[in-house]
């Protein structure tokens, strides 16, 4: 290993590829928001409309169909009751993301904060 390096290549060059991975299933715009609002309980189609500010019916359906692809949400219909309640809920492996979700919303706050401080010096 270099001098002043964390990683080997080879230990780099997995996390890297850790990365690109996380990424493509919870990577864009969308991906988190949703899930941090489903692991929070709001399950509903326009609740999660209304939770994910600014996201549209059509951009919030085809997320919600990537994530239960990627195993992140599981879609439950409830034919029985009139109208038909649709619920999407988030599996066990949406919410083995929750450390991921305090480390980027800590990590958010901190340079948020170190923003504005530079912003005023």
């Amino acid at each position: 290993m270099k001098e002043g390096t964390l990683y080997s290549e080879a230990q780099c060059t997995r996390h890297i590829n850790g990365v690109e991975d996380a990424l493509y299933v919870v990577g864009g715009k969308w991906k988190l928001r949703i899930v941090i609002a489903l692991v929070n309980g709001h399950t509903r189609f326009n609740e999660l409309q209304r939770t994910v500010n600014g996201i549209s019916a059509r951009v919030l359906s085809n997320e919600l169909k990537q994530l239960e692809v990627n195993g992140l949400l599981q879609r439950v219909v409830q034919a029985d009751q009139t109208p038909v309640v649709v619920e999407y809920v988030p599996t066990e492996y949406a919410k083995s993301l929750k450390d991921v979700f305090a480390v980027l919303a800590d990590w958010g706050q901190k340079h948020k904060k170190k923003i504005l401080l530079n912003d005023k010096a």
